[in-house]
């Protein structure tokens, strides 16, 4: 071999070296990315999942605020409808007499 020949085939061993380390650079920042991305995904389920939970949370306070409303509106309707029976037995009371 010429020295020509010996010095292509250096610089041909030399880039292989690059390309095989940068083949193992490239290969451990993809296997850290998936696992980064398997972390976010199972965070993002559990996110999911709260959120649901969250929601039905929402939904029965929703409903027990309509129901408080309807006691507070109940109470008030049976308390008129006393005070009107009150006044309906003064007024025949007074014809009575």
């Amino acid at each position: 071999m010429t020295a020509e020949e010996e010095k292509i085939m250096q610089a041909l061993e030399d880039r292989l070296i690059q390309l095989i380390l940068s083949y193992k650079k490239v290969k451990a920042e993809n296997i850290a990315l998936k696992n980064n991305l398997k972390e976010k995904e199972t965070a993002m389920s559990g996110m999911q999942a709260r959120i649901t939970a969250l929601e039905a949370d929402y939904a029965n306070l929703k409903l027990a605020k309509i129901i408080e409303i309807n006691d507070d509106e109940m109470r008030n309707a049976k308390s008129r409808l006393s005070k009107l029976v009150r006044e309906v037995d003064k007024c025949i009371a007074l014809l009575n007499v």
